[in-house]
């Protein structure tokens, strides 16, 4: 009754199902087994439902009373032996059964223990990410603010000059040559200012990428912050079991 479960927990009618089914072929009913014919669910759900599982089966049947025919008394020995066996053997499967039960939940809480570390790594690379990205936003900051400021200076000292030069020029003469001279020299002086302009524009997308680019790292690292959080709730809860299980014994 193989079910696709993957990524997703079983239900308690999953499991008394699967009980049933691998006791009534001669199985033993153990988490690991559970989980193969479920094909998948994580083993502190299976052991929490197969534990209900059992309980609603009911406690073994009380022990019948040794009565002693008087012919056999001198078999005593070797009778008494065998009813202790067989007395004892409920009792002894059951035991074998919560020691396999429990070494399940410690492989599953190893398995969540190496998760844990993967997810703690990852968070660490992705901050060192994060940190390097907001050093290269502050860079490219500071490189815009230094080429606004070179052609802010740029700019004053061109419009100077040329404000200069027309006023010499026109103060010579008003000759057409002179005016055609000011007005290439004019030309000129906007064609580099837009040149400029472009690239300042140029500078500033690219920090608007590189700031989207930093947030979406920080979303990411609250991510795995809160996966990471999960991961050690669920540890916690497969320990308390498993400290449960152990005073069982």
């Amino acid at each position: 009754m193989k079910t696709d479960t993957a990524g997703l927990d079983v239900t308690r009618d999953d499991v008394i199902a699967a009980a049933d089914t691998l006791q009534q072929d001669g199985a033993a009913v153990t988490i690991e087994a559970v989980r193969a014919a479920l094909g998948g669910g994580t083993a502190s759900t299976i052991h929490a439902h197969l534990a209900a599982w059992r309980a609603a089966k009911g406690a073994p049947e009380a022990l019948p009373e040794a009565v002693l025919p008087p012919t056999l008394l001198a078999e005593l020995s070797r009778w008494a032996q065998g009813y202790a066996e067989t007395a004892g053997a409920g009792l002894r499967e059951a035991l074998a059964q919560a020691e396999s039960d429990a070494a399940a939940l410690v492989q599953s809480g190893e398995q969540l223990q190496g998760e844990r570390d993967a997810l703690s790594a990852e968070v660490a690379e992705a901050g060192a990410a994060r940190v390097q990205a907001q050093l290269v936003a502050d860079e490219r900051s500071e490189e815009i603010d230094r080429l606004n400021a070179e052609l802010r200076n740029a700019r004053q000292v061109a419009a100077d000059a040329l404000v200069g030069k027309a006023k010499d020029q026109l103060a010579i003469d008003g000759k057409d040559a002179q005016l055609a001279e000011l007005r290439q020299q004019i030309e000129r002086y906007v064609g580099s200012t837009a040149a400029d302009s472009d690239a300042r524009l140029a500078a500033q997308m690219e920090l608007v990428g590189i700031k989207t680019e930093r947030d979406n790292l920080a979303q990411e690292v609250q991510d795995l912050r809160t996966q990471l959080d999960a991961s050690r709730s669920e540890r916690s809860n497969l320990r308390a079991e498993l400290e449960v299980l152990r005073n069982r014994k």
